[in-house]
């Protein structure tokens, strides 16, 4: 029996993904894994159905959980704080209930310079990040107050130094830090711990990255002191899980920044 047995964790942007060594490459789904070893029912979302498939199935068959899979885009022209409401309203009906929600997604068209980004890139990266969290936040409330649960939401290193070519995702994922410190403030009466996150993970995101932007690569990720670049699951699921534990509360409102096997640090 795990720490998160009977539990539910909602995590968006949980498709499978893989890096070109066949290794995990995405964190969202590192994160599912991670739970998926202490026993949660997980409810996963994203744009991707296949890869949403693909992760329930490797999840149930190696750690035998339910796995709920829900289509959802966050995007500027739908309404979304009907799909979350939807995703949240099919979790609790299935499972009864939500312990954690991590808002993971995020996609942005990283390596484009402010002067060349387009409204339709900006827009992409504030509403699959920055709206996609607030309204999943927004629609799970209730429920976090009743289980005294858990928010885990993420930002990124591009946001703290600025990152060349990184504009929107810079400002969607510094929004998030922001919104994370004031749900800290304002739900902390109810006992829900809401914390961010700022990995750095070797994903096929990043993989991508550095292929099609060689030189903002280089300018922008820095391989950490530990000398590699962290693990998926190992080290950013691992957290996510430690931080939501019954047995362990981060001080909630933290930023924590992870960097290659080096921990926790506020």
């Amino acid at each position: 029996m795990g720490f998160f047995t009977g539990k539910t964790v909602l995590i968006t942007g949980a498709g499978r993904a893989v890096l070109s060594d066949g290794r995990c490459g995405s964190i969202g789904y590192g994160i599912a894994t991670a739970y998926a070893k202490e026993g949660a029912n997980i409810v996963i979302t994203g744009r991707n159905v296949k890869k949403l498939e693909d992760a329930k199935s490797e999840l149930e068959n190696k750690y035998g959980v339910k796995v709920l899979v829900l289509q959802a885009d966050i995007n500027a022209d739908a309404d979304n704080l009907a799909i979350a409401q939807h995703v949240v309203e099919e979790t609790v009906r299935v499972f009864g209930g939500i312990q954690v929600l991590i808002n993971n997604a995020q996609a942005s068209a990283s390596g484009v310079t402010i002067a060349d980004h387009t409204m339709e890139q900006f827009n992409l990266a504030l509403y699959s990040g920055l709206y996609s969290t607030f309204c999943y936040m927004k629609a799970c409330y209730p429920y976090l107050k009743e289980s005294k649960g858990s928010v885990i939401n993420f930002a990124s290193g591009a946001g703290l130094f600025g990152n060349y070519g990184q504009c929107a995702y810079a400002a969607a994922k510094e929004g998030i830090r922001g919104l994370t410190r004031v749900a800290a403030t304002e739900w902390g009466a109810d006992g829900i711990n809401a914390n961010v996150i700022c990995p750095l993970a070797w994903t096929a995101q990043l993989e991508q990255f550095e292929k099609a932007y060689p030189d903002a690569f280089k300018a922008n990720v820095k391989m950490p002191p530990m000398g590699h670049y962290g693990d998926a699951e190992l080290e950013i699921g691992r957290v996510c899980v430690q931080i939501a534990s019954p047995d362990f509360k981060y001080m909630s409102g933290e930023t924590i920044t992870l960097e290659g096997g080096m921990g926790l640090r506020p």
